[in-house]
């Protein structure tokens, strides 16, 4: 893996160090049942043991039993997949939106600095103000223009100010084989409509939780674990603190949320799906023909060279990631 220096982040104060820790750890993470942390579980599991606390186990919303939790398990390193997502009923519930966006990273990352450990955190290009049609820069100046921004930005600048080591990944229009989201919505609706409409003027890329994951783990690796070491083996953990920061974690390539739904029906239909509607069909609309109770960014666009120089890695076009999650899908029933 290549490391490039322009590319790190100083936005916080180097933790203490810690002393080397050996492979399996022990690893955190929180929203487990939620997309991106089911396929964290997969991806992670390398690494070492991977606790996953339910909704039932875990109640994230109530910081004593998180606070009860972390001394009972001591994890040592925490992946914070948990958030509130429903970006429409944040508008009239800021107060547990606060609670999961902004108050649970800073008590994760007060936790993580006092013990000079690793969180990753992650965040969405809700925290930018949408204008414009150039790609957002990790340091671009935010804005955010919903309940949901605000509280995703806040709890992205409180792991920033606790000092702890710190990966937060902002990603955009995350999506997968499981849960509620846009493609299960569209292979729903392309099934049961012939016709639909579908806004056209949001830009950005949709995001695979797989990547997510992938990228997480490969990140996590080259933070935790000395060059040559093998994530197979007990060698101690030489931290890279310079590693830490903020990052945008998306796939190439861009489109909009008209033209994702298109690309759905024209490479279901090509692997057999049977749909009512065909990309032909779906209508383009502006958001303005859409109106919902929180606003939406309308360039949603992430610059990713940032995290690709960092890993030495290049990400896939949006169109691979959309294969492989509906060959998923399939492979489902």
């Amino acid at each position: 893996m290549t490391y490039n220096a322009s590319s790190l982040s100083s936005e916080a104060p180097a933790p203490h160090p810690s002393p080397a820790k050996r492979l399996p750890l022990t690893i955190l993470v929180t929203g487990s049942t939620g997309q991106v942390g089911f396929e964290l579980q997969r991806q992670l599991c390398l690494l070492g043991t991977v606790l996953a606390p339910t909704r039932r186990e875990l109640d994230l919303a109530d910081a004593d039993a998180v606070a009860q939790w972390l001394e009972t398990h001591q994890p040592d390193v925490i992946v914070n997949a948990a958030a509130y997502t429903a970006v429409d009923k944040a508008e009239d519930d800021p107060e547990l939106a606060r609670r999961l966006n902004a108050e649970l990273p800073a008590q994760l990352a007060e936790y993580s600095a006092e013990r000079g450990q690793w969180l990753v955190h992650y965040s969405s290009d809700y925290v930018y103000p949408g204008s414009g049609d150039a790609p957002w820069q990790e340091q671009d100046a935010t804005g955010p223009l919903s309940v949901y921004g605000r509280t995703k930005l806040a709890g992205d600048e409180a792991v920033q100010a606790s000092g702890c080591r710190h990966l937060i990944f902002r990603t955009s229009w995350v999506y997968s084989a499981r849960g509620h989201n846009f493609l299960k919505t569209m292979l729903r609706l392309g099934h049961e409509r012939e016709a639909l409409n579908v806004v056209d003027d949001q830009i950005g890329a949709p995001t695979p939780a797989r990547l997510i994951a992938q990228v997480t783990a490969l990140a996590l690796h080259a933070s935790l674990v000395t060059p040559h070491a093998s994530p197979l083996t007990s060698e101690a953990l030489t931290p890279h603190p310079a590693l830490a920061g903020t990052y945008h974690l998306a796939p190439r390539g861009e489109t909009s949320w008209c033209g994702f739904a298109r690309e759905i029906f024209r490479q279901a239909a090509a692997a057999g799906v049977p749909l009512a509607t065909t990309p032909e069909r779906v209508a383009a609309i502006p958001t303005a023909d859409y109106p919902t109770p929180a606003t939406r960014p309308l360039n949603s666009r992430l610059a990713v060279d940032k995290l690709e120089e960092t890993l030495g890695v290049r990400f896939p076009d949006w169109r691979t990631g959309l294969a492989l999650t509906l060959q998923e899908v399939m492979d489902r029933g």
